[in-house]
């Protein structure tokens, strides 16, 4: 029989709290690992970041072998290289999944690079139609068509102006400075601590950082779709739909991505791993799932970057008399002058300095095209490469 004294001092309640009623995160240890820690994982993983490395390398070089519009390749390659960084990124992120810190200073430099092809991407829609000059010719004086799908509702009454040129590639320069400032600081925040994924405390960087991206990225956003909407007739024969979507879908839905599995954790949804060998975050491994969602998502978008950026229209343009491509030695120089980010820096000085605010800029003309039409309220001050036209009327307010 049981001794009563011990049957009487069990049943008394207990001054610690049961252990499966903690308000903590649910805990994984290391013999209930989860699938981002597995070899499986970072095996798949892999597979579908070399593919789509070796798809979209393959991809450039063959824009650099035929670089017959220097203008508009340069900006295709630019955005093409999203991939190789966005796909090696990831996967080292995965691969250092264990260590809190590591993922944070990998993701720095897909950060600021995201930022650089949303405006390669604007500038090649520039490019497609002739430059500023050629676009304010076909657009100006038009009234902007009131629609709540491209949010326009609010510019009812209004016309394309010089002024609405600026605010979309103001808008869009905006988010290259954002971007990689936030990343710097979002470093600066996690060497002293005050920084986490997932974290929404007033007290945690992480907050007020989302906040300033979350403006950021759709004032940017709301930018491509002005332009978007003003030009979508001209930019008909580029197929310009495949591009928009491939472009927007690999920075703005991965970024909104990451966003969800931030509240997911923040709802309790994704556990942490503690143990005395390892001991990670539910932040750290939101993050990690995100790596992995992206090496997945990158192998696809390097198929449709394939098909929407493809190199076969400059091959005629490339090949000489005898049917020879660039060599080997254009292709480096090729390359060198593509990723040179000096035109980004040019063009921030032309459209945020008060000097250039009554001028549009003229694409450089290749050899063999004819300028793009120019309306009567343009005149002409300069023939160098870059060409400034001043628009004489006073009417450019946006």
């Amino acid at each position: 029989n049981p001794d009563p004294f011990l049957q009487l001092t069990s049943s008394l309640p207990s001054d610690s709290p049961p252990s499966n009623q903690t308000n903590d995160a649910p805990l994984l240890t290391p013999e209930q690992p989860i699938f981002l820690m597995t070899t499986t994982a970072q095996a798949l993983s892999g597979f579908f970041v070399w593919t789509a490395l070796l798809l979209t390398c393959h991809q450039i070089y063959m824009h650099l072998r035929y670089y017959s519009s220097p203008k508009e390749q340069r900006h295709i390659v630019r955005i093409l290289f999203i991939v190789p960084i966005y796909a090696f990124d990831s996967w080292l992120s995965l691969l250092f999944f264990t260590n809190d810190q590591y993922y944070v200073y990998f993701d720095t430099v897909r950060d600021c690079y995201e930022a650089f092809v949303i405006y390669n991407f604007l500038s090649l829609c520039y490019e497609y139609l002739g430059g500023e000059s050629a676009i304010m010719a076909e657009i100006r004086g038009k009234p902007i068509e009131s629609s709540c799908i491209y949010g326009t509702c609010c510019l009812w009454g209004k016309t394309y102006s010089i002024g609405f040129l600026r605010f979309c590639k103001q808008a869009t320069l905006q988010f290259c400075v954002v971007k990689p400032l936030m990343a710097m600081v979002t470093v600066i925040l996690q060497a002293f601590g005050k920084y986490r994924d997932g974290d929404f405390n007033v007290a945690s960087g992480y907050l007020y950082v989302t906040i300033i991206y979350n403006i950021s990225v759709s004032l940017s956003l709301y930018a491509l779709f002005l332009f978007y909407f003003a030009t979508r007739d001209l930019l008909s024969p580029y197929r310009p739909m495949l591009k928009f979507f491939m472009v927007k879908s690999v920075i703005f839905l991965s970024f909104w991505q990451g966003m969800l599995l931030a509240i997911l954790e923040k709802c309790g949804a994704i556990p942490q791993i503690s143990s005395p060998e390892v001991s990670v975050g539910e932040g750290t491994v939101a993050a990690g799932y995100q790596n992995f969602i992206i090496c997945i998502e990158m192998f696809f978008a390097a198929l449709a970057l394939r098909h929407a950026f493809t190199y076969k229209v400059y091959m005629d343009k490339r090949l000489d008399s005898l049917g020879h491509c660039a060599p080997m030695k254009s292709i480096s120089s090729s390359l060198k002058e593509t990723m040179n980010p000096g035109d980004m820096v040019q063009d921030a000085i032309h459209n945020f300095s008060p000097a250039y605010q009554q001028y549009t800029q003229q694409s450089t003309l290749e050899q063999g095209v004819t300028a793009p039409p120019i309306s009567r309220n343009h005149s002409c001050v300069s023939a160098r490469d870059n060409e400034k036209t001043l628009l004489l009327s006073s009417d450019d307010e946006f």
